[in-house]
């Protein structure tokens, strides 16, 4: 069984998001460095097309678990939860889209951070299966 640090609806203390455009629903675990995320791809998400996640719905939910790990890391020093806006995609690679039901994780990995910036790699996993992968540059709103 995995450990869960929040899952549903206490993930509001972490992100700014609501729904219905809510794209993580677990952080399972967290360090200074990384993170492990989970959604279980639903009927009723907004980014479900036929029977799939779509690739914006992909890089949504990466965006988002790296707003969970940020969430979190303020959460532990007891401060409010950044607000961030995704500033550029790169090597963003789609192995296979997560069918409705499926339960996908993520890792979130810092490669650098300065000033107001940060550079995150996503890897996105379903079954032991790599569904998508991407680098991802983050911007952080100042207070």
């Amino acid at each position: 069984m995995d450990k869960v640090l929040f899952k549903g609806e206490q993930l509001g203390r972490l992100i700014p998001q609501r729904a219905p455009i809510v794209m993580v629903d677990t952080l399972f675990e967290a360090d200074e460095e990384s993170a492990l995320t989970g959604l279980t791809v639903a009927h009723d998400n907004i980014f479900c097309d036929g029977k799939v996640l779509t690739e914006p719905g992909i890089i949504e939910h990466i965006a988002q678990s790296a707003s969970a790990f940020a969430g979190y890391k303020a959460y532990k020093k007891n401060l409010p939860a950044p607000i961030g806006f995704i500033g550029e995609v790169k090597k963003f690679k789609v192995h296979k889209l997560p069918e409705i039901g499926s339960k996908i994780k993520t890792n979130i990995t810092v490669i650098s951070e300065a000033m107001s910036i940060s550079l995150i790699k996503g890897e996105v996993v379903s079954e032991n299966d790599i569904v998508a992968s991407c680098q991802m540059k983050i911007f952080i709103k100042d207070e």
